[in-house]
């Protein structure tokens, strides 16, 4: 008897699977496939902690498919071997898999085994996935798409799971079979669906209730903000599952909104909302532009302006060592924790951009290995937008004095993460440059010895940065292209050249 494929990528969850759930009609033999991409591993953008967590997540996975009666296959390398192989022994009627929007090379791996059924005579159906509409015609019709899509029912997990009967779970490897030295992350969170969903039901039972005023803080967006990034950076929820869990407990709230326990949640929920649509607006980008790792969406403007690599700044930027105190303390946070807060992440990236003069490429690859939920179309898309490559995005040069004192006045978080700073006084803990040699003997801190100064004069080299910056998008070809850019990937809530 022939057997059907469910090809598992990034959607590692039982829930909210049309894929799996179209094998299951079929009424075949399934088998359930995971493919770790050898070419995966020595990518500049990926870090054995993408990896190790992937891992993780199949490991719960294949618990959840084990418990209904399936089998869960896994292979490294390149999956037309694989396929080719259990085509041999079980042939193979049907592929089934959910769409994944990715750089080149998931393409390139995706086009292989299309053309590799094509040849076979195999069926392969690609099912879509979140808010990511492929082969879109206009981007003027998005967003009533990607609507219509999200208020589709959420399908409900299969019970019951039947593979051939000579067929067993293959075992899950650990990194350090494929060479990687696994690197510990703090408070990472636990892997798979079910974590997936006790993080979503937590965040609406409690956590989310303050996060328009709190997610914009490194302290407090570590429990206001939802915390699902990891989960949907590898699909072990869907961004339709999250949203209609969202929406049902805003009619709660409206049906009450003067109620105790409904107290604050309207413009929270509403916000989250609106950043659920923003993640599938920027991965979107990436559905029709393969490139955003490494050609700016305006590469006019980024020749404009000619960043250059200086080994110095990037690895004071890099390591948290730039005399920032602030700054230093969110690098640092992040390199340990393999997440940072939005407001941050942005912060990070315009620093490099603008401050340092850094080039964007470089910069994006070391936050892509530091955060654990990397996605590439949200994390270049964000990349370009900080360091001002897209021509359509208003300049943002974060001032990093002006974010320390707003987001850490007292200097609690600073002294968390930059033990040098730790005695440091708060009337100096932003600025701990002012301090005379007394003064940094006293707090046993010695600058350029226990912790550097600043690398540059932050301020002045902030607006010499956003002044080239003008220049450069005031050029009449950028400007050209810019409209270029706005119609193939522009928001459509404003009907303007530019967006926020």
């Amino acid at each position: 008897m022939s057997v059907t494929i469910v090809w598992f990528r990034r959607d590692l969850r039982l829930g909210d699977n049309p894929a799996l759930t179209m094998a299951k009609s079929l009424g075949k033999p399934i088998i359930c496939l995971f493919n770790l991409d050898a070419v995966r591993i020595g990518r500049p953008d990926v870090d054995s902690i993408h990896i190790q967590w992937e891992l993780d997540c199949l490991r719960a996975l294949k618990a959840d498919i084990e418990a209904i009666g399936g089998v869960l296959l896994f292979h490294f390398g390149d999956i037309v071997d694989k396929l080719k192989e259990i085509h041999r022994k079980n042939r193979i009627d049907s592929i089934y898999g959910n769409q994944e929007t990715g750089l080149q090379w998931s393409w390139d791996r995706d086009k292989s085994v299309s053309s590799w059924c094509q040849k076979e005579g195999v069926r392969f159906v690609e099912f879509p996935t979140n808010g990511v509409i492929r082969k879109l015609e206009s981007r003027d019709m998005w967003k009533q798409e990607r609507d219509l899509r999200m208020e589709k029912s959420v399908i409900i997990p299969p019970t019951e799971i039947t593979p051939p009967f000579d067929i067993e779970s293959d075992k899950i490897p650990n990194i350090s079979d494929f060479g990687l030295v696994e690197r510990s992350l703090i408070n990472r969170p636990e892997p798979g669906e079910r974590a997936a969903t006790a993080t979503l039901q937590s965040f609406l039972d409690e956590r989310g209730r303050t996060y328009r005023r709190d997610m914009s803080s490194p302290i407090s967006a570590q429990s206001a903000c939802s915390r699902l990034s990891p989960f949907i950076s590898v699909g072990c929820i869907s961004i339709r599952q999250i949203l209609q869990h969202t929406k049902k407990k805003l009619e709660a709230v409206k049906r009450d909104p003067r109620a105790r326990e409904n107290l604050g949640w309207t413009g929270s929920l509403s916000s989250f909302q609106s950043r659920l649509a923003w993640h599938c607006h920027f991965i979107q980008r990436l559905e029709v532009e393969l490139t955003l790792d490494s050609i700016a969406m305006n590469p006019e403007i980024d020749s404009h302006l000619n960043r250059s690599m200086d080994d110095l700044r990037y690895q004071a930027w890099a390591k948290g060592k730039t005399g920032w105190p602030f700054f230093d303390a969110c690098m640092r946070s992040l390199i340990a924790t393999g997440w940072i807060n939005f407001r941050m992440r942005g912060m990070l990236q315009s620093v490099a951009s603008y401050t340092l003069w850094l080039p964007w490429q470089l910069t994006g690859l070391h936050l892509a290995k530091s955060f654990l939920d990397y996605e590439p179309g949200i994390h270049w898309s964000q990349v370009q937008m900080q360091s001002g490559v897209t021509g359509i995005n208003s300049i943002r040069a974060y001032s990093v004095s002006k974010q320390s004192r707003d987001q850490d006045p007292d200097g609690d978080f600073i002294r968390h993460w930059v033990e040098e700073l730790r005695d440091v006084p708060t009337s100096f803990i932003h600025e701990p440059w002012l301090m005379d040699l007394n003064q940094q003997e006293e707090y046993g801190c010695i600058l350029d010895v226990d912790y550097p100064k600043p690398i540059v004069d932050e301020k002045v080299s902030r607006k010499e940065g956003v002044s080239r910056s003008y220049s450069a998008k005031s050029q009449p070809g950028v400007k050209r292209r810019s409209r270029l850019v706005y119609k193939l990937h522009g928001s459509r809530k404003r009907q303007r050249g530019t967006e926020n």
